[in-house]
């Protein structure tokens, strides 16, 4: 479970990345625009509902329990 989390993590960080690549590079220097930015943010949306779905799973199926915090009781 561990290295699902992680390689997700680093799947949205390197969707960020390359969102902002678009957006500095497209429309620069008389290019035209192109629709890269929005579908690097669409895939960096879809990889955090999959991670969060994914963590809904194994919690369910017990692979990963909540700790909480201690109340001082």
């Amino acid at each position: 479970m561990t290295y699902l989390v992680a390689i997700a993590f680093l799947a949205i960080v390197a969707s960020l990345a390359t969102a902002l690549f678009f957006m500095m590079k497209d429309g620069a220097n008389g290019k035209a625009k192109t629709s890269g930015m929005a579908r690097a943010l669409a895939f960096r949306i879809g990889f955090s509902v999959l991670l969060f779905v994914c963590i809904l799973i194994a919690w369910k199926m017990g692979y990963i329990q909540p700790t909480g915090l201690p109340t001082g009781k």
